[in-house]
Order: C-alpha cells, then sequence, then structure tokens
C-alpha cells in the first residue's frame, strides 16, 4: 500500500466519531452531505455563519472529534489547526475527503488562470465522446457533493484544483493532471511566488510520471527556480495533426488558445476521435464573466472581464485590442507587485476608472506613468464615467485585475452588474 493508501485507510478508521466540518459555505454544505449520504455525522464550525453548529472550536470542542475536514478558506496557519493537532485529530482538505470515497478516474485542472473554462470543456468534450463526467473542485460543485451522489467507477471527475486546495493534499492522486500557467496571484496566502508555485506543484508531485501536462510558463517558472519539473510534461503546441481544429472557435486565439493546446495533447493520449474534439471546440460556449462584448454605444464598445481577478489575466484582456482602451479596474488586493503590473499596462490605458480597495495606490501609480485616472464610488459612476470620455471607436473594458470582495459578493455579481448598467445606457441611448 502507497502513502496516500495508508493515509486514507488511518482516515477512515477515524470516522467511528463525528467529523468537525470546519466552514459552512459551499465546500462545507458538500462535506456534510456526503458524511449524511454515508450514515456519519458531522458537527459545522462557522465563525461567520449563525447557521453553523459552533462558532469556536477550542480543546473542549476539539476533544469531540478524531477528524477535521476543512474549507480551502482555512489557511494552514489559522489557528483552529493548532487546537486540533494538540487534541490528537487529523486534518484533511474538503477534496481530499472527497477522494476517500471517489471510485472513478480524476483529471485534475490547476493553473492561474483559465483552469475554469478548461475543466468545463474537458467535462463537456467527453460527454459528447460519450464518457460520463462531471465538473467539480474549485469550479462551483463541491467534490464531496458530487462523491455523495455519484458511484458509477465509470465517471470522470474532472476536478479544478486550485492552491488553496492542492496545498494540503495528502490522498487526492489525479490520474492526470493539466496545469495551464503561472503568474503572479493569491500572495496574500502565500506569500511568495515560489510557495505559491509549489502549493500548485504538489498536484503534480502526486500524479503518476509522465501524466502531467503544462504550458511554457509554467516550466520556465520552475526551471529558474530549480523546482524540478519535468520537462517532459511541456506542452508549447497541439500534437501533430491537431493545430487546425481550433480555428474559427472560440479557443482559436488569445488567452483560450493554450486551453485548447493542453486540451488537445490529453485528449489525443486517451485516444479518443480528433471529430468529436472539433466537435466540441465548435458548440462549447465559454463561461459568462470571460472576455466578453457587452453591448455597443453611440460606437464605444463595452466589454466585461470581471472574472480577470489577477494581474496576468488583466494584462491578458487588455492585449487583446489594437487602441488603448478606457479601462474600469481595482478591486482587493491580493498581494503583488502593482508597480510592475501598472507598468507594463500603462501604455495599453487611455483612460482608468477605479473602484475598491486598490483604487488610491492604483491612482498614484498611473499619475507617475502620466495615464489619466479617476476613483469612483460604483460601476454606474464608472459606467458614466466612461461614456462621457469615450470617442466612437473606443473601447471600454471592464478587467478589474482584483478579487471582487470588497465591493461584491463574486466576480459573477461585479459582472451582471456591470452588464446590467451598459444596458441601461443602451436602452436610454436608443430612446433618444
Amino acid at each position: 500500500m502507497n502513502e496516500a493508501g495508508s493515509i486514507a485507510q488511518e482516515m477512515m478508521a477515524r470516522l467511528a466519531r463525528p467529523v468537525a466540518v470546519w466552514g459552512h459555505g459551499r465546500s462545507g454544505r458538500g462535506v456534510c452531505r456526503l458524511l449524511a449520504a454515508r450514515g456519519l455525522e458531522a458537527v459545522v464550525y462557522d465563525a461567520s455563519d449563525p447557521l453553523a453548529d459552533h462558532s469556536t472550536f477550542g480543546p473542549q470542542e476539539a476533544a469531540g472529534h478524531d477528524l477535521v475536514v476543512t474549507s480551502p478558506g482555512f489557511s494552514p496557519d489559522h489557528p483552529w489547526f493548532a487546537v486540533a493537532r494538540q487534541a490528537g485529530c487529523e486534518c484533511l482538505g474538503e477534496i481530499d475527503f472527497a477522494a476517500l470515497f471517489w471510485k472513478g478516474p480524476i483529471v485534475a485542472v490547476t493553473g492561474t488562470n483559465g483552469k475554469t473554462t478548461l475543466t468545463e470543456f474537458l467535462t463537456y468534450a467527453l460527454g459528447l465522446a460519450g464518457r460520463q463526467a462531471v465538473a467539480v473542485g474549485n469550479i462551483g460543485s463541491a467534490f464531496t457533493r458530487t462523491a455523495a451522489c455519484v458511484t458509477d467507477p465509470e465517471t470522470t471527475a474532472v476536478c479544478e484544483v486550485s492552491s488553496f486546495q492542492a496545498e494540503t493534499l495528502r490522498i487526492l492522486t489525479a490520474d492526470w493532471t493539466l496545469w495551464t500557467n503561472f503568474a503572479e496571484d493569491h500572495l496574500e496566502r502565500h506569500g511568495t511566488l515560489v510557495d505559491y508555485f509549489r502549493a500548485k506543484q504538489n498536484l503534480v508531485d502526486r500524479t503518476p510520471a509522465g501524466h502531467a501536462f503544462y504550458g511554457p510558463g509554467v516550466l520556465a517558472f520552475s526551471d529558474e527556480h530549480g523546482l524540478g519539473l519535468d520537462p517532459a510534461g511541456l506542452v508549447a503546441a497541439a500534437p501533430e495533426g491537431m493545430g487546425d481544429l481550433a480555428a474559427g472557435t472560440a479557443f482559436q486565439s488569445g488567452p483560450q488558445h493554450g486551453n485548447f493546446v493542453l486540451a488537445a495533447a490529453w485528449w489525443r493520449r486517451q485516444g479518443l476521435p480528433d471529430k468529436v474534439l472539433r466537435e466540441a471546440l465548435c458548440s462549447f460556449r465559454i463561461g459568462r464573466h470571460r472576455l466578453s462584448q457587452v453591448g455597443s454605444i453611440d460606437g464605444i464598445d463595452f466589454w466585461n472581464d470581471s472574472k480577470a481577478t489577477n494581474f496576468h489575466a488583466c494584462e491578458a484582456a487588455i492585449s487583446t485590442f489594437a487602441d488603448p482602451v478606457l479601462w474600469i479596474g481595482g478591486g482587493k488586493s491580493k498581494g503583488g507587485d502593482f508597480e510592475g503590473f501598472v507598468s507594463r499596462i500603462a501604455p495599453r490605458i487611455r483612460h482608468a476608472v477605479l473602484l475598491g480597495e486598490t483604487a488610491p495606490l492604483l491612482l498614484g501609480l498611473l499619475a507617475q506613468k502620466g495615464v489619466s485616472a479617476r476613483i469612483v464610488g460604483d460601476l454606474d459612476e464608472a459606467v458614466r464615467d466612461c461614456l462621457s470620455r469615450a470617442r466612437p471607436g473606443d473601447t471600454v473594458l471592464l478587467s478589474p485585475a482584483f478579487s471582487s470582495l470588497d465591493m461584491f459578493q463574486s466576480y459573477e455579481e461585479r459582472g451582471e452588474q456591470f452588464c446590467a448598467l451598459v444596458q441601461q445606457q443602451l436602452r436610454q441611448a436608443m430612446s433618444c
């Protein structure tokens, strides 16, 4: 029995007593559902949810458990971990706990950007090929929730894995791992780029040799810092004969082309038909709030890219346009080199409208670069400001580069509000 198998066996033995579930969000609720499906008891701890069983986790509470299952939001230095370990509890992340019960293949997808789209696309393409597949993990459906109701060992779990989930893995071993790209992100959690990389690399280290594929930027960072990724995993171009499959689709160029290249490499290794992949590429629809045009008002194009919550994604969006854009950006900081980011985007911005926690810092840095910029209080004011300054032929781009959580519940809420405001302005323009 390998190490993961030995750990899994020990964890199963710890299910005799109630399981402590930290966090009552999507992941925590998934854990509770899986436990209930197996006739096991959960006790939920969440400091911010009044519906949880307890708001604190101290020595008295820890004494009632042998196993703790944590949501990704609990960083490894959270004080509850010390309490749990002192009481002799073992701690598992939510996707590790799901892996205890999952019987089918697992294809893991990670990366700074693109992992959600690649996860959704592979799940969709496998369905067209006649294979049962479910999208799970960081994508929106907790792996534990799916494991509670799917027991077919032929079903493939295409699992989006964030760095928060990957860093603590002890049980989950992916049959395949696809790593899209690597860029600055989540330094508020990981501290350094190397630590952020190593969190994701933990997923590759748990994948069979020769079954991990990654884009050029991933291997470049590994080589630069001596982190030891196998060069054989590099996928720089689509396999021979597959390069034209993405022609005329959303994956033909730009940020999505890298997703296609990885998908094609994996598809070829599975021996699946090229014609089915082509069909999937043609019929798949990219999820909302990735770079897409919302509308045009008096010759001014409005684009929504609210999903861009880091520098890399924002820069990719801005580079799509031939001329400088009117940029709506800002939000909750995730750390990183602000000066470097602003230096790279400044030549591509004609005017910036800034929101949220990072707006004052961005304003000062853009001023140093001679870029017109203004801080506003909300998205409504941002859209109006851009309309007042834009000329026919201009592009207004919402691509925030930061988390939405200082002003919104999610990037989806931010994007929906932006789209609604643009449509409102469009209706007003048409009524005049």
